[in-house]
């Protein structure tokens, strides 16, 4: 669950992380939490990050799909889009989520579709659409994370990094 060898990067973007020592796809994984969740990303860059989640596993005592996993998903989607943006100098911060929950579901598998709104300097934004397996929409979401350069700090604790104490 939430493996990313899969995920469909710009041969430029791979090239780029790649001189740094970073394991793109573990850099840009679900993480923990989205591991947990079931989360796949499918396909990543600046422009578009398109994902997957299961319901099962991730529901509200009604059996439908919990608000805070339509969240979960929507954060890491638009993250991953922020920091592709941000480039190999900087990381991606969440400043606001925003979520409106549009119908519920009770089975199958969720995609999330990341695009961008607004790609600054120092933020970026992310309108994520939620969609069930008949292309319904299921939740609409808005990202905006702050771009940050990356300290020493950040660097030791980036995963697929061959970089020792963040050199």
């Amino acid at each position: 669950m939430g493996e990313q060898q899969h995920v469909k990067f710009p041969q430029e973007v791979i090239d780029e992380y790649a001189a740094l020592g970073v394991d793109l796809p573990a850099l840009f994984s679900a993480g923990h939490l989205g591991n947990r969740m079931g989360v796949q990303i499918l396909e990543a860059s600046a422009e578009r990050v398109v994902g997957t989640m299961p319901v099962e596993g991730n529901t509200q005592p009604y059996g439908l799909l919990h608000g805070g996993a339509s969240a979960v998903l929507a954060e890491t989607l638009g993250s991953v889009g922020a920091m592709l943006h941000g480039g190999t100098s900087r990381i991606a911060v969440g400043v606001d989520l925003n979520c409106t929950h549009h119908r519920g579901v009770r089975s199958g598998l969720v995609t999330g579709v990341a695009t961008p709104l607004h790609r600054g300097r120092s933020t970026a934004t992310y309108e994520i659409v939620i969609t069930d397996e008949q292309d319904r929409r299921v939740c609409s979401a808005r990202l905006t994370c702050m771009l940050r350069e990356i300290t020493p700090k950040d660097a030791d604790a980036l995963p697929g990094t061959d970089r020792p104490n963040g050199s």
